[in-house]
Order: structure tokens, then sequence, then C-alpha cells
């Protein structure tokens, strides 16, 4: 690792998730790798210095796909990559509680450290419809989104973590 480098890895199906996350990356700018989560490979994580997961709740879980990025990638980095930041953005039907506790319990395991407090987007999705819509996230959020990329970047080049 020459730069201090972000890592942003996420997984969507109805678009929330990916402009949230694309939204993060704008606001880190060089510093940020934008990646969907089938793509990350162990490599990948140990290149990078902090991390933000951003992904929707499925089901009252972490999406599959982010799910098996952890799987793949959570014992070849294991021991490698402690005291390193992360952040979460979690895009939820309803309350986003459980994918953000899921991500948590991976990330104590690999001893990263939390950075900034959990982002939970409400899109309030809840009949079969709505759920499968592609969703259209609000400006707002999406500044907020922006702004912890710019927060985590700051913190990686100022050193902080």
């Amino acid at each position: 690792m020459t730069e201090p480098s972000l890592l942003i890895a996420w997984h969507s199906r109805t678009g929330a998730s990916e402009a949230l996350a694309k939204a993060a990356a704008g606001g880190a700018g060089a510093a940020a790798t934008l990646m969907r989560a089938c793509e990350v490979q162990p490599e990948h994580i140990q290149r990078s210095n902090a991390y933000l997961f951003v992904c929707p709740e499925n089901l009252a879980a972490l999406s599959g796909e982010m799910k098996e990025m952890f799987d793949r990638c959570y014992y070849p980095v294991l021991g490698q990559i402690e005291g390193r930041a992360y952040a979460t953005i979690i895009s939820a039907g309803s309350d986003g509680e459980n994918a953000q506790r899921q991500i948590d319990r991976i990330a104590t395991g690999w001893r990263l450290k939390r950075v900034a407090e959990p982002i939970i987007v409400n899109c309030s999705a809840q009949t079969t419809e709505e759920i499968l819509a592609t969703k259209k996230v609000e400006q707002e959020n999406l500044n907020i989104c922006g702004e912890l990329g710019a927060a985590l970047s700051n913190g990686l080049e100022l050193g902080v973590f």
C-alpha cells in the first residue's frame, strides 16, 4: 500500500445501495476503490487501509452477495487487517438493524475498528411491488453518504486511521 486507500464494497439489486455507494465514492475522491462485492478478492481487502460496506438488508439479513464476499475473503485475511477502519451503509425496507449487526459481527472477528456511526437508509418498501421496484434515493441521503466518504478519505489522509 503506497497511498491510503478506501475499499467501498457494495451490492445492490434495486439500485439503492449502488447509488449510496457511488455517492460515498464521490465524496471520498481518489482514495476510493469502488467494487461490487462479487468482484472483491482477499488481496483487495489486504491492500486497503479502510473499508466501507454498502448493501441492502434482504429478508431481515445481510444480502447474499455481500455475505458471499465475506465468506470468500474472511479466512484468507484473518490476522492481517486488525485495527483498520470500517463503516457501513445499509439500505432497508424497514429497519436494517439485523444486516448491520451481521456486518459488525464479521468486522469484530477481523478486529476492525468502527470509525463512523452506521447509516441505515429506510426506503419504506413493504409491498412486493415496492420491494422489487428500482429505488430512487433522496438527495439528502446521497449527501450524507458523500459526507461519510469524504470523512473516511480525510481520516486516511491525515493518518487518523
